[in-house]
């Protein structure tokens, strides 16, 4: 553990945020990390619990208490309050491929679980992990781990989001021969073309796979597996080369709202406006697209989620008039019982650092239809609803909208193209079929994982299922493995 009575002397004591007026001005990150000591202090408050429900049930299904990777939480925070920091990176990085992600962009159930959460002071997890990567890489200690042997086989991995490095860098530390096959042009999924800048800079990303390339993993870019894009590849191809294949692409297909007014011009699936502001940070082309921002505009986001509020603070960045966000659900408490939630993840009010950048949130609100002028959008006609989302007489009301994103999930993976292609069972969900024991698919030699098969979700959650698909494969291809599950 951390200092015995660390809990009792030191408060919760986080990273700040730059002054709104001055993170808005740019897509860098902002957020001030703490002192070398700070950190340190913060890991004394660990309590050394009994059950340390952080770490300790997290791997069971989505919604129950810690963290899905199983970090070590205790163990690191134990080394950094010892200032141990090469070991704590050593722990750290056993059971996490890219904690310099998660310390990122992570919500962090395990927060919500630690023990002290009981009095809503929990210890600073995210911050320690971020600050302990962080180091790690300032100190040259994340060298590249190259295979000792080759095994001779080689795998095939479709998509490079977080399942899918996770995937290959842990079978190319196995020895086995890995090639990543990416539609775009850089690697990340969405955490390069879908998560700001502002929340994750994408040398994090950039740095990791000159990590991968060095210790074999071939990356092909531009290179879409199915459909019928110049170039595309064929996915009955790459079973025939490949002794085993990887899908670990995401769940693309957008929720859509399909209500009168739908096809004005000026509506937009949050995924078609993120990527081209991540696009023109890294200065890649845009081509041939429309662009779609959102200066000297109204901007009405549906949608009360991480999407919602990532197009919040790119709409506030690019200049917008008034950002507006729209959440059906009804608002949620203040504060949760804890008596009821802890160690669970609690439904309660959170306010995003770009929700706090001046977006106004409505909650419990129904969009009945869009109206526009010459073929644009111009107005939301909008109702209040119940706590069965029916609509209430008399609280009818209008919005001035622009611009419209529309950030209610997605609900499956694409399925034209690569899965019809390769012709895998699907689930009642219409995610690819494969279970948790072997990640295996209705084809032979094809394995899946993330989001392709779990549904949306969290980027915690897509590296552990490319971790534990490694792990299957590299059964599938040896007959044991030495990876960890």
């Amino acid at each position: 553990m951390g200092k015995i009575t660390g809990f009792l002397e030191f408060d919760r004591h986080d990273r700040a945020y730059e002054p709104v007026a001055e993170r808005v001005k740019s897509f860098k990150e902002f957020v001030i990390p703490l002192s070398e000591k700070e950190t340190r202090d913060q890991a004394a408050r660990c309590m050394n619990c009994g059950v340390p429900y952080c770490h300790g049930t997290g791997s069971v299904a989505p919604g129950t208490p810690g963290c899905p990777v199983n970090n070590q939480i205790p163990d690191w925070n134990d080394l950094v309050y010892q200032g141990r920091w090469e070991e704590a990176s050593r722990n750290l990085h056993s059971t996490n491929n890219f904690p310099e992600i998660t310390g990122r962009i992570c919500p962090a159930p395990c927060e919500a679980s630690c023990t002290l959460n009981i009095n809503n002071n929990p210890v600073t997890i995210k911050t320690i992990e971020c600050a302990i990567t962080d180091r790690a890489w300032e100190n040259g200690w994340l060298r590249p781990e190259i295979a000792a042997h080759k095994t001779g086989k080689t795998v095939a991995v479709v998509g490079s989001g977080p399942a899918g490095l996770a995937c290959a860098q842990q079978l190319a530390r196995a020895g086995h021969d890995v090639h990543v096959y990416e539609k775009f042009a850089k690697a990340g999924g969405l955490m390069r073309y879908g998560i700001p800048d502002f929340k994750m800079e994408k040398h994090i990303i950039d740095r990791r796979v000159a990590q991968m390339e060095a210790e074999g993993v071939t990356f092909h870019y531009g290179k879409a597996v199915g459909g019928n894009s110049p170039g595309a590849i064929d996915p009955q191809e790459l079973v025939k080369t490949y002794d085993a294949v990887a899908l670990t692409g995401g769940a693309e297909a957008p929720r859509d709202l399909p209500i009168p007014g739908r096809d004005l011009d000026g509506i937009h699936y949050a995924m078609d406006f993120l990527p081209q502001q991540n696009r023109r940070v890294g200065h890649e082309p845009l081509g041939d697209i429309r662009e779609i921002l959102a200066g000297g505009k109204d901007v009405v986001v549906i949608g009360g989620g991480d999407t919602g509020s990532d197009c919040i603070g790119t709409s506030i960045r690019q200049g917008a008039t008034s950002v507006t966000q729209l959440e059906i659900m009804p608002q949620p408490p203040e504060q949760e019982d804890k008596a009821l939630t802890w160690p669970y993840w609690p439904l309660r009010m959170r306010t995003s650092s770009s929700q706090a950048e001046g977006a106004v949130r409505e909650f419990a609100v129904m969009t009945q239809k869009f109206t526009g002028q010459d073929g644009r959008v111009a107005k939301l006609h909008c109702v209040h609803v119940d706590d069965k989302f029916k609509p209430i007489a008399g609280s009818e009301f209008e919005l001035k909208a622009e611009l419209v994103l529309l950030a209610m999930g997605f609900v499956h993976p694409v399925h034209e193209g690569l899965l019809k292609s390769l012709g895998v069972e699907l689930d009642p969900r219409g995610n690819v079929r494969a279970s948790t024991d072997d990640y295996q698919t209705s084809v032979a030699k094809v394995f899946s994982s993330g989001d392709m098969r779990r549904g949306q979700s969290l980027v915690v959650w897509a590296i552990r299922e490319g971790r534990q698909c490694a792990n299957s494969i590299d059964r599938f291809l040896m007959g044991s493995s030495t990876l960890p599950r």
